[in-house]
């Protein structure tokens, strides 16, 4: 028996407020990749790293508040907790890798294709194991492969290109562009996938094993919605004043600004000499002589 699949039980609710948190995942975790790529600094691991998780986090809170209108009107809908939390991680350490590749080779168009298909699976796959741990007691899910592979294919796209915004374009405008970009087609990615799900219900189906979504909307959605918050303000700061290298870079005495310009190097001024007897500050003066060679005599 084929399940009856409701995806927006909420109306345009869930899927407004998942891309509103596509994007501010997209926008910080893109700011972060670009504000590093216009500088060498030694911040710059932790800047990426601070990027992918923003934009990893953002994606994920995407997903499970659109998946909260997800509803199969024959049986109840449950959530493995452990799967669940393993798609965030996973989804983090594989988008952490594509930007990574772009953080520190963005000037071949190869890494940039490859961080972008790598950030483009990562997202993907976040999304499908996310799907893995849903629980239908008595029933099954299964996809429509052309559809899944259309989702894939929008998200790796989505994700070469908001890359390349970053890379190419410089200011607020183009970070802004690339995060609405990032924020729909993550969205819409979602929600192609969905379109591929059919239930496929037995004829007893009983209540689900797992948990409801609602149970776990709180408890999973605290720890992005804080981190993102956190990130923000990172990024609003400024990242060099969080992770100190400001003051490292000031106390070197580099004269580098923290937006990476260099300024006028300080002049070093060699202390005089003090003499106490005249005849040594006339002998100091006096060009030193190599004693005579035989040769030349």
């Amino acid at each position: 028996m084929q399940g009856t699949i409701d995806g927006f039980s909420y109306g345009l609710v869930t899927p407004v407020v998942a891309f509103v948190m596509a994007c501010l995942g997209s926008a910080l975790g893109l700011r972060c990749t670009m504000r590093c790529l216009r500088t060498r600094r030694a911040w710059k691991p932790g800047g990426l790293a601070l990027g992918a998780a923003s934009l990893g986090s953002g994606v994920w809170t995407m997903h499970f508040i659109a998946m909260t209108g997800f509803v199969v009107a024959e049986a109840p809908v449950g959530y493995d907790r452990m799967t669940t939390f393993a798609s965030l991680v996973v989804g983090i350490l594989m988008v952490g890798v594509g930007i990574f590749i772009v953080g520190y080779r963005a000037s071949t168009p190869m890494a940039l294709l490859t961080g972008g298909t790598i950030t483009g699976l990562g997202i993907a796959t976040m999304h499908y194991l996310g799907m893995a741990g849903l629980r239908l007691d008595g029933g099954s899910i299964g996809y429509d492969t052309t559809t899944v592979a259309l989702s894939v294919l929008i998200a790796v796209i989505a994700a070469t290109g908001a890359l390349w915004v970053v890379v190419s374009r410089r200011g607020f405008l183009a970070s802004l562009a690339a995060s609405l970009v990032m924020g729909a087609a993550s969205t819409g990615m979602h929600y192609t996938a969905m379109a591929a799900v059919h239930v496929h219900l037995e004829e007893t189906a009983g209540a689900a094993t797992g948990e409801r979504a609602a149970e776990l909307l709180v408890p999973m959605l605290i720890g992005p919605a804080v981190f993102l918050l956190l990130a923000g303000v990172a990024v609003v700061v400024d990242p060099l004043l969080v992770t100190g290298g400001g003051d490292r870079e000031r106390s070197t005495g580099s004269g580098a600004g923290p937006c990476g310009h260099s300024g006028v190097p300080t002049q070093r001024i060699r202390p005089r000499p003090a003499y106490r007897d005249p005849a040594d500050r006339t002998a100091a003066r006096s060009p030193r002589r190599s004693p005579p060679d035989l040769h030349d005599w």
